[in-house]
C-alpha cells in the first residue's frame, strides 16, 4: 500500500487514510474514526444516524463539507467512502458522546489553550517546535538550521509583499 492510500492503527483499530496531493491534505475515513471512538458494532449505521442528528442541530456544514473518496474496503476493492480532513474530524470528535473520545477531547482543549498562549507569546511556539523536533530525534544543529530557514523564508515573503505593494502603488 502506498503513502497516498494507507491504513493507520489507533489502539489496534484500523483507520483508512488518503493523501490528496492537489489539496496537500490527509483525509480520514469517518466510519473508521467513529468505529474507534464509539466501539459501535455498526459504525456505518452510527454515522448515518449521526449525520441526521447534526443536520437537525443545525450543524449541516460539518456534514456537507465531507468528501467521498475511494478507499480500500474490507473485500479488497476500492469503494467510495465518506472522508473528512483533520479539521473536520476534530469537529466530529467534539460532537461524539463517547468515553473513548474524552481523552482526545481533553487533549484538544490542552492544544487549543497552548495555541492561544502562543499568540500572546510567540516564543512559546518556537520552544514547542524545538521540543517536538528533539522528541523526533533530530540533532540540535539540524533543528537550529530548520528554524533559521523558516525564519528566513518568512522574511523573504514579507519582502516580496512589500515589493508587490510598491509596484502596485506606481
Amino acid at each position: 500500500m502506498d503513502q497516498e492510500h494507507s491504513i493507520k492503527l489507533f489502539e489496534n483499530k484500523k483507520v483508512r487514510v488518503q493523501w490528496v496531493q492537489e489539496e496537500e491534505k490527509w483525509y480520514f475515513s469517518i466510519v473508521d474514526v467513529i468505529g474507534v471512538l464509539t466501539d459501535s458494532v455498526d459504525p456505518g449505521a452510527y454515522w448515518r444516524k449521526f449525520k441526521e442528528r447534526l443536520k437537525a442541530e443545525g450543524n449541516e456544514k460539518t456534514v456537507t463539507n465531507c468528501h467521498a473518496l475511494k478507499l480500500l474496503a474490507s473485500d479488497g476493492k476500492m469503494r467510495l467512502a465518506d472522508v473528512a480532513d483533520t479539521e473536520q474530524i476534530l469537529r466530529l470528535v467534539q460532537s461524539i458522546p463517547s468515553k473513548n473520545a474524552e481523552p482526545f477531547k481533553l487533549w484538544l482543549a490542552k492544544v487549543g489553550y497552548e495555541r492561544i498562549e502562543e499568540t500572546e507569546d510567540p516564543e512559546l511556539a518556537f520552544e514547542r517546535a524545538m521540543k517536538t523536533y528533539l522528541q523526533k530525534g533530530y540533532s540540535r544543529e539540524w533543528i537550529n538550521q530548520r528554524l533559521k530557514t523558516i525564519e528566513i523564508r518568512k522574511e523573504l515573503e514579507w519582502i516580496n509583499h512589500l515589493i508587490l505593494l510598491f509596484l502596485l502603488m506606481k
